[in-house]
């Protein structure tokens, strides 16, 4: 039994990218959690199109995210992959409550990554709440992810502000007299 507790926390610790001095009760106890607010969450085919976009129903793209998300397709023998890795989980430290951040494995989904063309990674989506996505290929330095997020985060803040332009008109202070 312990032996396969201990090939479950490997498993763990190598999905999301736990460090190595990182203990077995802590992994353990991370796993019963579940993925905690400002970390990386790991998708598969079925929550990619449920969370992101449901391509086997309609070819234009229509986000599904009530905030802006990054997703990193990856796979586990990409060393570009391992590099970005921990930047990307930072990220998801800074920009929490602000930005979502998920990972997808390109080995075990490739139908997701086909769909996107995705023929070399590590390869991320830059998603805001409208609009098209932007694609980046290639490991990507910490300023150039952030400077992507910005432009996410703004790109959704001004549709929200957008969005209730006509209700703040109706509202405003300004009266006849």
């Amino acid at each position: 039994m312990e032996c396969i507790l201990q090939a479950l926390a490997k498993f763990i610790a190598k999905t999301y990218y736990l460090c190595p001095h990182q203990n077995f009760l802590s992994i353990k106890i991370f796993y019963l959690m579940g993925a905690k607010s400002g970390q990386v969450i790991t998708l598969n085919k079925r929550e990619f199109k449920q969370k992101i976009f449901d391509y086997s129903f309609s070819k234009e793209w229509d986000y599904k995210g009530d905030m802006p998300a990054v997703i990193d397709f990856y796979a586990d023998w990409c060393a570009p992959c391992k590099m970005i890795a921990p930047i990307l989980n930072r990220l998801a430290e800074e920009y929490d409550g602000q930005v979502k951040f998920y990972k997808l494995n390109t080995e075990k989904d490739p139908a997701v990554a086909k769909i996107f063309g995705i023929s070399s990674i590590p390869t991320l989506l830059f998603i805001a709440t409208t609009g098209k996505p932007i694609m980046l290929k290639g490991a990507q330095s910490q300023l150039s992810l952030k400077k992507n997020i910005k432009k996410i985060i703004s790109k959704s803040e001004s549709k929200s502000t957008s969005g209730n332009s006509f209700l703040k008109s109706l509202f405003s202070s300004k009266g006849t007299s």
